[in-house]
């Protein structure tokens, strides 16, 4: 029985839902809905709008543009 590791964004998932109380799913919708596109401006906008540590909006909005949003 081997477990896969998980690496990089995906990493920080169980974390953020732990601390914030929403699903990922959640969180990836709404950096999808946003009128912005760059990168450190969805981190900003999550940190000053929705309360988010650097990491974990970092972790998000890398996560939703490598997926091609």
């Amino acid at each position: 029985m081997t477990e896969k590791t998980v690496k990089g964004p995906q990493s920080y998932f169980p974390s953020i839902e732990k601390k914030y109380g929403r699903p990922v799913a959640d969180w990836l919708e709404l950096i999808r809905s946003s009128p912005l596109t760059r990168h450190m401006e969805l981190v900003a906008w999550l940190k000053s709008e929705h309360g988010l540590g650097h990491g974990h909006a970092n972790a998000l909005v890398a996560h939703t543009l490598a997926e091609g949003r």
